[in-house]
């Protein structure tokens, strides 16, 4: 990274706008959200399993495990549930 590069992600840090803030899922208001209870549904289907689901900013997301078992952090758009952001460890 420049400096002049570091520089401005360090001036937009505060705003969330580099890494190391929860993305940006949605600009919807909450009440055009999916239910938790939907959305913990469809996370199911994905093929996730979820230790924690919580909403986070202006998102869903998860700690759990993947199909294949790898344990996984997940941001979801509330609104779509397509996933935002996605953290495989190990």
């Amino acid at each position: 990274m420049s400096i002049r590069s570091a520089a401005i992600c360090g001036s937009l840090l505060a705003l969330g706008a580099c890494s190391g803030g929860d993305p940006n899922c949605t600009a919807e208001p909450k009440s055009a959200w999916m239910p938790e209870a939907a959305m913990q549904a469809r996370v199911t289907e994905m093929g996730y399993k979820a230790n924690v689901f919580k909403v986070s900013g202006n998102c869903y997301e998860i700690y759990g495990t993947d199909k294949e078992g790898r344990d996984v952090e997940v941001y979801f758009n509330p609104v779509t549930g397509e996933v935002v952001k996605s953290e495989v460890e190990g």
